[in-house]
């Protein structure tokens, strides 16, 4: 344990220290993103672009973290066991690109449709049945969708397949 909070430690000096507009926290054994690392990171914050929590065990991210990197461009957490995102996701005015492929999602992120600069989602591998297919098709920017290996219902599985307006992955590609 000791040695995943050094690990930590020494990736968010590299941030600071170097000016780094990404934070890779990837493979940490992380089960939330750090209250302390809002302190370090207080100055730079508005800097960071790109940060990676991906492969860690985060049941949840929130409400402050996405209030906190207001800049944020792309945010990966594949790989974790997430169920849902905070409503302030919405807020994220800058973001282009989200993975949250491999968690735990049995509903849609809803609040990812009114993200109006997002163009790539990745939800592959969650326990997703239904998409809001409308919502998705008025997105501005989307041009991407993976919503491979998830269980989706029959009539979302249609309404994807009639989807033009930007690429779907889906398992029911033929």
């Amino acid at each position: 344990m000791a040695e995943a909070v050094a690990n930590v430690a020494r990736r968010i000096n590299a941030t600071v220290e170097e000016g780094k507009d990404h934070l890779d926290l990837s493979n940490c054994q992380l089960i939330s993103f750090p209250d302390g690392v809002f302190k370090v990171l207080k100055n730079v914050s508005e800097n960071i672009r790109t940060i990676t929590l991906a492969d860690n065990e985060m049941k949840a991210i929130s409400s402050k973290f996405f209030s906190t990197f207001t800049q944020l461009r792309e945010l990966d957490l594949h790989g974790n066991i997430l169920t849902k995102l905070p409503d302030s996701v919405e807020e994220m005015e800058h973001l282009t690109s989200i993975n949250l492929a491999n968690n735990k999602f049995s509903s849609f992120p809803d609040k990812l449709t009114e993200i109006a600069t997002l163009e790539r989602i990745n939800l592959e591998g969650n326990c997703i049945t239904e998409i809001p297919v409308e919502k998705l098709s008025a997105m501005p920017a989307m041009k991407w969708l993976n919503v491979k290996l998830n269980p989706l219902d029959p009539d979302t599985q249609s309404a994807l397949k009639s989807l033009h307006k930007f690429d779907v992955l889906s398992t029911t590609e033929s």
